[in-house]
């Protein structure tokens, strides 16, 4: 549970925050323990209809968790603990409550005899990634902490830039769709109604693709708050489903990944991302069968995480992770992919492989996305210029045949 409280310091200011502790006494208890003397202390979002709380954990970005590890790992380097270190970050994080919180809580579980890799786990303020856990309870027990922190930070931070660059490159052509989506409902409701009343008075025949936009325009001005409603439902259903229904998920992304030029891509990035993962958690040694579990956390496509899982069973019953990957049924992945493994296997350097293997297909999918989105430019305004021009014609054709008839 947490609390949140107001109260003093010895030095008399204020403060106020967060804590996690298993009851209201607890929380009293841990307070007097860190010295605050608090003046009001209540549980943080009550729960709603009896029992039934609403409350989730916070999530925290993956380039706010890599500048943490790197704090940390430096802090381990100069031969701080990791308590004190905390600490220190605890001071540089203060503007950020939940940063804050889920750091007073560590330091706090800390102080009660609990590993660095228990505090994270025991805590709730903070959803954490299970490999970025289990790197960490490695790496205790292995006397290496700071080495994997620092590996964690690089990770996180390489996909906070992948995921930046992404998000830049369709910046631009999601501006134009926007843009072009405004235009033509601008058209549609207030300028081919307008020429319709025209024709209406003139009582002229109509071509037929006139008649058509016309319809369009009538529609979408009397029924536009249906269209709305049924656009919002179709979204919001889509998305309950894709995170409540299993199947329903595996058959939209094995979907994803039979489409042209997009279903590579897919993979691709979903390969990089679980071998640059496994790299770094067999460098912290974490055993492979672990590894591969974990890495599969990571892979978004439930597909390729389904083929990942399945042949980290066959590991576990003796199997190589190439031959598994070979012999598990459904979606079969990149065959050079399966062929790198099986090299690294043979020659003791699958770690090597893996970090190989990961830059390799970051940048052939850097190099597919760039071209894409070069031809995405020119096919966004030829399609856009193309209904636009649609519509221009639609509106001039009666014009044409008055002046023709006359």
């Amino acid at each position: 549970m947490v609390f949140k409280y107001k109260g003093l310091l010895n030095d008399g200011s204020k403060t106020k925050g967060l804590i996690e502790a298993a009851d209201l006494e607890d929380a009293k208890r841990r307070l007097r323990a860190k010295q605050i003397f608090y003046t009001s202390i209540s549980e943080e979002s009550a729960p709603l209809f009896g029992g039934i709380s609403f409350k989730r954990r916070k999530s925290i970005s993956s380039a706010a968790l890599a500048t943490l590890s790197r704090d940390l790992s430096i802090y381990l380097k100069a031969g701080i603990s990791i308590v004190n270190a905390l600490r220190l970050a605890q001071n540089q994080y203060a503007a950020n409550k939940t940063l804050a919180s889920f750091i007073a809580t560590l330091i706090t579980l800390l102080d009660e005899g609990k590993s660095f890799y228990q505090a994270l786990d025991a805590q709730s303020i903070i959803t954490l990634p299970d490999f970025y856990k289990q790197s960490i309870k490695v790496s205790e027990n292995s006397g290496i902490l700071q080495e994997v922190l620092l590996e964690l930070s690089v990770f996180l931070k390489e996909q906070t830039r992948v995921n930046k660059q992404i998000q830049n490159a369709f910046a631009y052509p999601s501006f134009i769709i926007v843009v072009s989506l405004f235009m033509v409902a601008f058209m549609i409701t207030f300028v081919v109604p307008k020429i319709t009343g025209i024709f209406e008075q003139l009582g002229q025949e109509l071509p037929d693709i006139t008649k058509f936009v016309i319809a369009l325009g009538d529609f979408f001005t009397h029924q536009w708050h249906i269209v709305a409603i049924l656009l919002v439902a179709l979204i919001v259903g889509f998305s309950l489903m894709m995170k409540l229904s299993a199947p329903f998920k595996y058959a939209v992304d094995l979907m994803m990944l039979k489409l042209p030029f997009f279903g590579p891509i897919i993979q691709s990035s979903e390969l990089g991302r679980f071998s640059y993962i496994s790299s770094v958690l067999i460098r912290s040694g974490i055993p492979f069968v672990q590894t591969a579990n974990l890495a599969a956390n990571i892979v978004k496509n439930s597909v390729i995480r389904k083929k990942f899982t399945d042949a980290a069973v066959r590991v576990v019953e003796g199997s190589k992770f190439s031959n598994a990957l070979l012999r598990t049924g459904g979606y079969k992945i990149d065959s050079s992919f399966v062929q790198a493994i099986a090299l690294g296997e043979e020659t003791s350097e699958v770690s090597s492989i893996l970090q190989n293997l990961s830059e390799l297909y970051f940048e052939e999918n850097k190099d597919k996305i760039a071209l894409f989105l070069s031809l995405l430019e020119p096919a966004l305004m030829l399609f856009v210029g193309g209904i636009i021009g649609f519509i221009v014609a639609a509106m001039l054709l009666p014009i044409f045949s008055m002046n023709i008839g006359a």
